[in-house]
């Protein structure tokens, strides 16, 4: 079994599912005691967020790219960043290590294509839906993107901050949710993104009526699949 790397505490709440899903996919697949060879680096969120704020996107590159280097001489066989907005700096962390790093939106890429879907609406941190280094990624898939409007990308980044990385869930954020996801879906989104780690934590499948696309257990899912290999 290969080690796999963690970037995490970004936040440690979507990490924890990182854990968890790893864990028992391995646990399903092997059986007996068998769990996950990995190894986590775990950030402050709060250091993380104050230069996401002030756009200081090169230092959190060499932020990350450091921890990686350091989970490659640690033993990590390849590394994942457990979170969807700081691939906003994969090349950087890529740059720093010789192992491979297993991008979320393209393991996600992967999954969207094997439904035959060909657009998608996009959910995340304004970063992630504004920035475009997402929805260029998809492109390169043939996917293409569709992102809610400007108050409602507000009120999604507001309550993933606020809320959801603080283990914080309202019924009544979950509704707003589900009102801008029928909106996407009305705009001919045939499945929804949930691009953030913490999204899933509020909404699920059963809640939608399209494909929705859980960027946590993909991309865990994907690095078991390495690890197994």
């Amino acid at each position: 079994m290969k080690t796999i790397g963690l970037l995490g505490g970004m936040s440690w709440e979507s990490t924890l599912e990182y854990y968890k899903i790893i864990n028992e996919l391995v646990s399903k697949k092997l059986g007996a005691l068998h769990s996950a060879k990995c190894l986590l680096y775990s950030f402050d969120f709060e250091e993380i967020t104050e230069k996401q704020k002030a756009g200081k996107w090169g230092e959190l590159g060499e932020m990350l790219g450091n921890a990686a280097e350091n989970l490659e001489k640690a033993g990590a066989d390849f590394v994942l960043i457990c979170t969807n907005t700081m691939h906003k700096v994969a090349e950087d962390v890529q740059a720093k290590i010789s192992i491979p790093l297993i991008s979320i939106i393209d393991a996600t890429a992967e999954d969207i294509q094997r439904k035959g879907l060909k657009k998608v609406g996009l959910l995340g941190t304004l970063f992630t839906m504004e920035d475009g280094f997402y929805s260029e990624q998809f492109s390169k898939h043939g996917i293409e993107t569709v992102i809610p409007e400007r108050e409602e990308r507000e009120f999604i980044h507001n309550v993933i901050f606020s809320e959801l990385c603080k283990g914080i869930f309202k019924e009544d954020s979950k509704e707003r949710f589900l009102e801008i996801i029928n909106g996407l879906i009305k705009k001919g989104a045939e499945g929804i993104v949930l691009g953030c780690t913490e999204i899933p934590l509020l909404i699920k499948q059963k809640d939608v009526e399209v494909p929705v696309f859980d960027t946590t257990e993909i991309h865990s899912k994907k690095a078991v699949e390495l690890a197994l290999e």
